[in-house]
């Protein structure tokens, strides 16, 4: 084989499989935060279309509404890790998009039955249904992306949470003012959902090797940068437990997704409460203010895939160090425009806007810097490891508001939001911290295949990292 059909083609099937990812996370997205705009447009029928029903939910009642998803979506991530190493990421990951659409489809018709519980219970099931999608998009890049491209791949195919948050909120609040009301907004959803199955169904492939659609020099060039064993697609490989949960790595990389996920969920959720209280505006009202940190995001995820790229391709900087360059910025300087928030007054609403607009946008890096590590780590368990990640990370943004709560019992007292933010600051600091003196890049020893066979049990306890040396000849990936 010569050293050009070596490299693959330019664009091929591998990047077919990253846009189906791309385009099933904007899907999911999708329904998954329309719930916002549908909850305002069921309860407040003037403001979109009064031809539809209007529902009086307290605002108890519509915070029940708005968390149950996660409820169910912090209880399957594990499973789906699991379940698609038994069944395939192909048939998982189609079924679950598949089940989140139902539950979009159903949710007009199930309102009017059964109100708002009901609402709440299909929610806690489509959390249920998305939560197995994120360990099989981790193990579906694994298994696609050569060494070298995984970075690439795996940052443009995440791209689709920013997209799917900025379509959420944008055609969300058109469906509803339009003559298909509120319910619309739900079948919609569902439409979206559906067509992203029907591609994946038609166009996905487990690996390479299964492809319909790919040629010899791609199929050649996925499987030999891979360097697995010859019955690798088939075997089920043994999890080692012990060796991934005592891998300081691993419990790294879980420090630092929790300190994002709390993190994200202040500039998210509570700045805009703050801005309402003490520097009294309400951005949720006005959909270019809510956009413009969302927007920020998508934008800055191709400035920082760009950055990376350049980088990794000039050999300027190891893998290793893009990730922990890349996640001090999403988390640093965030940290730092938090700490700035805090400090405005009523009469510097612009500058607020600004500082949340950067905070949201410069935290787009922690896709490149931590999201994508664990296929780093374990290419051969990422979906187990990303199910674990996630789990202990989606349990933050449940926690977060309580610990508000807590703090802030006046939203009009700027000093009690400093408390807040002064917090997640320090949480984003120390969170990279501990990640910058763990973290690292390079797959570890416990993601070979035979390494239960080979290993005593007594050295199961002690899964030293590779040398950082080693990240030379894979510092792309």
């Amino acid at each position: 084989m010569t050293a050009e059909l070596n490299k693959g083609p330019i664009l091929g099937i591998r990047h077919v499989q990253a846009l189906l990812i791309f385009v099933t996370i904007t899907s999911v997205y999708i329904g998954r935060l329309n719930v916002g705009v549908s909850v305002v447009a069921m309860t407040n029928a003037e403001s979109t279309n009064p031809d539809f029903p209007e529902y009086d939910w307290t605002e108890a009642e519509k915070s029940y509404i708005l968390s149950s998803f996660y409820w169910g979506y912090i209880i399957t991530q594990f499973l789906g890790g699991y379940l698609c190493k038994l069944f395939g990421v192909k048939s998982v990951m189609f079924w679950a998009t598949f089940a989140s659409g139902v539950c979009s489809a159903v949710t007009p018709l199930f309102i009017g039955w059964g109100g708002w519980a009901t609402y709440c219970g299909i929610r806690v099931l489509m959390g249920c249904a998305q939560g197995l999608i994120f360990p099989c998009i981790h193990q579906h890049l694994a298994r696609w992306s050569p060494p070298e491209e995984r970075n690439r791949l795996g940052a443009l195919s995440h791209t689709g949470i920013e997209c799917g948050n900025v379509m959420s909120m944008f055609v969300s609040g058109m469906i509803a003012k339009g003559p298909m009301g509120w319910p619309g907004i739900s079948y919609i959803s569902a439409g979206v959902a559906f067509a992203s199955c029907a591609l994946w169904f038609v166009l996905a492939a487990n690996n390479a090797t299964e492809s319909r659609f790919i040629g010899e020099a791609e199929r050649n060039y996925i499987e030999s940068s891979l360097k697995h064993g010859q019955n690798y697609h088939k075997a089920v490989i043994p999890i080692p437990w012990r060796a991934i949960f005592t891998s300081p790595p691993f419990l790294a990389l879980i420090v630092a997704r929790c300190a994002e996920s709390w993190g994200l969920s202040t500039l998210q959720a509570e700045i805009p409460a703050y801005m309402n209280g003490v520097l009294q505006m309400d951005i949720k009202d006005n959909a270019l203010f809510s956009a413009l940190p969302f927007l920020a995001m998508w934008i800055m995820s191709y400035v920082y895939l760009v950055l990376a790229d350049i980088l990794l391709t000039g050999k300027w900087l190891s893998l290793t160090a893009i990730r922990k360059t890349f996640n001090s910025m999403a988390f640093w300087l965030p940290a730092a425009t938090l700490i700035g928030i805090g400090f405005l007054d009523v009469d510097q609403k612009t500058l607020a806007i600004v500082l949340m607009t950067l905070s949201v946008g410069f935290n787009s890096g922690s896709t490149i810097g931590s999201s994508l590590n664990s296929i780093d780590l374990s290419p051969n368990h990422a979906s187990i490891i990303m199910g674990i990640v996630n789990t202990a990370a989606n349990v933050v943004p449940i926690v977060t508001p309580l610990a508000v709560g807590m703090i802030v019992s006046n939203n009009g007292d700027r000093n009690q939001w400093q408390v807040v933010f002064i917090i997640s600051s320090v949480i984003f600091f120390v969170g990279n911290c501990i990640y910058l003196a763990f973290g690292t890049a390079v797959s570890q020893p416990w993601d070979a295949e035979d390494f239960l066979q080979q290993r005593p049990l007594a050295e199961l306890a002690l899964p030293a990292a590779l040398p950082e040396k080693a990240d030379s000849k894979k510092s792309i990936s």
